[in-house]
């Protein structure tokens, strides 16, 4: 299996390339991915790694590509571009790819990873505004989601909603409350 993982990388770019030239025209995005091959082979490589494949489309989803002086056929079984995950099969092998773009890579060096917010301990006003209405008590129950409360900035109404289930242990503000960016409004257990 480890013998086709960077195989399995190089078509995926490849066949993604193919599909989103949008994503790999625009240079920000153009940079590296990180690819993790059945939940367990990470990699990272950039899009000049694919500049020497001797791809070539054979049928809708299906590809031949010679590596090496070896022949591989490819066929992509399934995909989720919202979640950015193909299932790929090489020379009838079954591979699960999941791709992590650069703006992937650069919100979770950043430490805004989706994973990351079960270890929120407090949220901070994003802008000044005003605290229109605060939509939960002290010692409340919420789940991930649920809205808090009402923060007006710039004569917009914006609904701060709980980043994680928890439990509500203090609220430092007030409905009618002017606050200014980063002032603490709710603290959780």
């Amino acid at each position: 299996m480890a013998k086709y993982c960077n195989l399995i990388l190089i078509v995926i770019l490849s066949v993604n390339y193919y599909i989103r030239k949008t994503i790999l025209s625009n240079p920000f995005m153009a940079k590296k991915f990180k690819l993790k091959v059945n939940g367990q082979f990470e990699y990272t490589f950039n899009e000049e790694d694919q500049e020497f494949l001797d791809l070539v489309p054979t049928a809708e989803n299906a590809y031949h590509l010679l590596q090496d002086g070896k022949s591989f056929n490819i066929a992509i079984t399934a995909r989720d571009f919202d979640r950015k995950t193909y299932q790929v099969k090489v020379n009838n092998s079954p591979y699960e790819i999941v791709i992590a773009n650069p703006l992937d890579l650069l919100i979770d060096e950043m430490g805004f990873a989706l994973n990351s917010a079960s270890q929120v301990s407090s949220i901070e006003a994003p802008m000044p505004g005003l605290i229109l209405e605060v939509s939960v008590t002290e010692g409340q129950e919420v789940q991930e989601g649920d809205p808090l409360l009402i923060l007006e900035a710039m004569k917009m109404e914006n609904i701060i909603t709980s980043p994680r289930n928890g439990t509500v242990k203090a609220i430092s503000v007030k409905q009618g409350q002017a606050v200014e960016k980063k002032h603490l409004l709710i603290t959780f257990e």
